[in-house]
């Protein structure tokens, strides 16, 4: 079973970084959107991508030229049926994801796979959809999906082995580095960074700090080049409560926060001040302590329930997230006892118990024998 021809189903952001990421590596590329507006600006994004690849001597311009070659762009459905691989990557919403896949089933000939680029949402919910759901993948890129070294590769219950072994040969084909995560919400990587940025939310509607201090503190914790308010604007905080309320269901923890809420839904962004007034130490401490548990909590969590190997979480925080102090490093290097005592308030607050099953994964220092494998390009 190879990849050769890839069909994606969206030509928006992740879809077309997706179609990038293909076409570099010499792969034929459909992309369908119902949208000609949407194909027309997609067209423009390739032409400019590959040119300013040709100005910075990363590419001659014949070897532009016959990458660029290779994509077609579709308004009709019935295209992907010439693709070995159809990867879904339409906006994160449960309903449009499985009226898309119920309008593919009629499409797909038995030896195409398919998959979804979902960030949160269960395999399990979106694959009855299809006709053969052991054809059926989760690849979850990172945005910018041409530039993000990561992707998270789903086995849903039913994905046949043949079918795994065929992505990660097809992500290692295309440069992507891979962690393999079994069918949970949020997966490996958003499981616990919905949860920080969700955090940061709190701090500011309980009136801790402001966004431009609450950004100050962590980019200097956890050594970032952005904190959660400034990320959320990029991403647009529409896009990230969309993504918490997906998380909603593990329990009020994952909850989204009034003002992630309030900015999320009026498609507004974040106001994050130019100039930063100093906080006292004690706030400091509160606004570490606290986006640290949110932090190590939904991981320890995960870690209890198998979602994926101890060393996929910081390798996630390393190069989706681009975290120069990663989290599983960080509670090895305070201690078991100092963990307990920075999770003690939010599972007091959220009546939540200790995750014991994922802290002696990680101070076992498991790097290997857990129920997945950590995949590397």
């Amino acid at each position: 079973m190879k990849i050769e021809t890839i069909a994606i189903v969206g030509a928006g952001t992740m879809g077309g970084g997706i179609a990038i990421t293909c076409l570099m590596a010499g792969l034929r590329t459909t992309v369908v959107d119902l949208s000609e507006e949407n194909l027309r600006a997609l067209s423009i994004r390739m032409d400019r991508h590959f040119s300013r690849l040709v100005d910075k001597e990363k590419m001659t311009a014949d070897e532009a030229r016959d990458a660029r070659s290779c994509l077609s762009l579709t308004r009709a459905l019935s295209d992907v049926a010439r693709s070995d691989l159809i990867i879904e990557a339409v906006f994160e919403d449960l309903s449009l994801k499985r009226k898309i896949f119920s309008q593919l089933a009629g499409e797909l000939p038995p030896r195409s796979m398919v998959a979804t680029n979902t960030s949160t949402l269960r395999l399990a919910d979106l694959a009855d959809a299809l006709p053969d759901p052991s054809r059926f993948l989760g690849l979850h890129y990172f945005s910018p999906a041409e530039h993000n070294p990561l992707v998270e590769l789903i086995s849903g219950d039913q994905t046949k082995p043949e079918v795994l072994s065929a992505a990660q040969e097809f992500l290692k084909r295309t440069g992507k580095t891979q962690i393999l995560c079994s069918d949970s919400t949020g997966f490996a990587i958003n499981r616990f960074f919905c949860p920080y940025t969700n955090e940061a939310a709190r701090l500011l509607v309980e009136g801790v700090a402001t966004t431009g201090q609450i950004d100050d503190i962590a980019q200097r914790a956890f050594d970032l080049a952005l904190g959660p308010f400034a990320v959320m604007n990029i991403v647009k905080p529409r896009i990230s409560l969309n993504a918490v309320e997906n998380l909603a269901a593990l329990g009020p923890f994952y909850e989204p926060a009034q003002p992630l809420q309030k900015v999320g839904s009026t498609e507004g962004s974040w106001n994050i001040e130019d100039h930063v007034q100093p906080v006292h130490s004690s706030v400091e401490d509160i606004v570490v302590n606290r986006l640290q548990a949110a932090l190590f909590f939904p991981i320890l969590e995960a870690l209890g329930e198998g979602v994926a190997q101890v060393e996929a979480f910081d390798l996630g925080a390393r190069l989706a997230l681009r975290f120069g102090k990663l989290p599983i490093a960080t509670m090895r290097e305070i201690g078991r006892d100092a963990v307990e005592l920075v999770l003690e308030p939010l599972l007091q607050t959220y009546r939540a118990s200790m995750p014991k099953a994922g802290l002696n994964r990680v101070f076992e220092h498991d790097s290997g024998n857990g129920q997945q494998e950590l995949v590397l390009a």
